[in-house]
């Protein structure tokens, strides 16, 4: 029997077939409880509807194409499809795993696909989204296999820690530049500036002042829902701005005309509140096109990344929100852990199977169980409410970035909160860590940062000694990395074009 840690259970019968199927009365919830928990968690996460189509939606890949196939942006699609696959996904941790745990799109991992994968020469947004299918299946033949305790093992657990911090400072500064908070300064003469000419100039700067101060107000007071609080009350602010002092647009045509203008969405109420979703990503993958784009070394490299960044995080999620709900057994263990496991692989591929990046389990799922969720139930009612939530699509083009980023820098604050578990007297530790942390934001490239941690990691253990306590999987991965950093001099060496 799992043990709680809020108390002794008191077995009952079962009071029906939902109660006999879902073990509410067994571990201690009601219906009604887990109703409320659902609707925590949703409104806790409902954020990422908004958020994955800014991130990845107003992203072009290395052709100028946009998610969907076209030359502009189609934030609705991507919004639909966003909430289509965690609400599928989500409902099957309810049903399947029984468990209180909800999924949707990754953050951190979508933003890498947009700014590390898709723009590489010759990719286009179907390749990059075939890598993430391939990662999950890989994931899944892991969890299958028994072999996903050696790659767990193969990577040091602080060096995981790290590349979340590092995703977390990444996500920040794309924050902090989306919404023209930090910019480069006109003649160069330092790498980047605040706002305009060192000075926070323009309303729509204003406006995101506003709702990153309110976001941190909400958070410390402990407001559930904060980040999609301030994303909506945002909206509705940056509308009431636009309507008195119509500014307009920063670019026409993709030029800059106007710095104080809005970075991107004009905040404007679209023709329709609701609409038919649009579900024409699903499918729009190309499994094998990235091999032939850029090589089989980098491709190969770039599904490691990204098992890297999607794998490690599930299993610290389920047991921190099974500790919560009192579900984990005298080993620490939740319940139908390997089931768990299974559909957040599967999630993974389905996101890129969706063309909205992979999916993964949240960890604000704890609101859901601070509310008394301790069950599937609680998952089966918020997938409801994101596959509702498929029809609101067309409100996503009114959210203008300086409404939104503040969420990323909210959300990177949080991941930044993992940089306690660094051993910083530690040089061996703490030195590949810090590497991983700092350039992954100052090369704007996630791979780059994993990719100086190992290698780095790896060399240090050798002068020392210690390379015995290198794992075999990680020499190998540090070689792949070595051969990826040095891969322009290798190929004129060879001859290769």
């Amino acid at each position: 029997m799992p043990t709680s840690v809020r108390g002794p259970r008191t077995a009952t019968a079962p009071r029906g077939a939902v109660d006999s199927f879902f073990q509410i009365t067994q571990r201690g919830s009601t219906v009604g409880r887990e109703i409320r928990g659902g609707l925590a968690t949703f409104f806790t996460m409902a954020y990422i509807v908004v958020l994955n189509p800014i991130i990845i939606g107003t992203q072009a890949d290395s052709t100028g194409t946009f998610l969907g196939g076209g030359k502009t942006p189609n934030l609705a699609m991507v919004a639909a499809c966003t909430a289509l696959v965690a609400g599928v996904m989500t409902l099957l941790m309810g049903v399947v795993a029984n468990y209180p745990l909800a999924l949707a799109t990754g953050l951190g991992l979508n933003a890498f696909l947009a700014f590390g994968v898709a723009k590489l020469p010759g990719m286009t947004w179907p390749d990059a989204m075939g890598l993430i299918v391939i990662e999950g299946i890989i994931i899944l033949l892991l969890v299958l296999t028994g072999f996903r305790q050696a790659v767990f093992r193969a990577v040091p657990t602080q060096l995981k820690t790290a590349i979340s911090v590092g995703i977390g400072l990444f996500i920040t500064v794309i924050g902090l530049v989306d919404a023209g908070f930090v910019r480069t300064p006109a003649g160069a003469a330092t790498p980047v500036e605040l706002g305009i000419g060192g000075y926070l100039n323009g309303w729509p700067l204003a406006v995101f002042v506003v709702v990153l101060l309110a976001m941190i107000v909400m958070l410390v007071k402990g407001v559930r829902g904060a980040i999609l609080y301030g994303i909506v009350g945002g909206t509705i602010l940056a509308m009431a701005v636009e309507a008195i002092a119509n500014i307009g647009s920063s670019t026409v045509a993709g030029k800059l005309v106007k710095p104080t203008g809005w970075r991107f969405n004009v905040p404007e109420l679209p023709h329709r509140l609701l609409d038919i979703p649009d579900f024409g990503l699903l499918g729009h993958f190309s499994l094998l096109g990235s091999f032939s784009k850029i090589g089989i070394v980098s491709a190969c490299l770039l599904i490691f990344t990204l098992m890297l960044a999607d794998f490690f995080d599930t299993m610290g999620t389920m047991v921190a929100i099974g500790a919560e709900a009192g579900l984990l057994d005298e080993e620490g263990n939740p319940p139908n852990a390997q089931r768990i496991l299974i559909v957040d692989s599967v999630a993974a591929a389905a996101g890129g199977a969706a063309s909205v990046s992979s999916n993964t389990s949240y960890i604000e799922s704890a609101s859901g169980v601070g509310e008394g969720a301790r069950t599937g139930l609680a998952s089966v009612v918020t997938g409801v409410l994101f596959l509702l939530a498929t029809f609101l699509s067309p409100l996503v083009s009114v959210v203008p970035y300086e409404a939104a980023t503040p969420a990323l820098v909210i959300v990177g604050f949080l991941m930044m909160q993992q940089v306690r578990g660094i051993s910083w007297d530690d040089l061996e530790i703490a030195i590949p860590a810090f590497l991983t942390i700092v350039l992954m934001p100052f090369t704007y490239s996630i791979t780059v940062g994993i990719g100086a941690g190992l290698v780095v990691y790896t060399l240090i253990k050798v002068v020392r000694g210690k390379s015995a306590a290198v794992h075999p999987l990680l020499w190998v991965v540090s070689a792949l990395f070595v051969l990826y950093f040095a891969i322009e001099p290798v190929k004129q060496l060879l001859g290769v074009s």
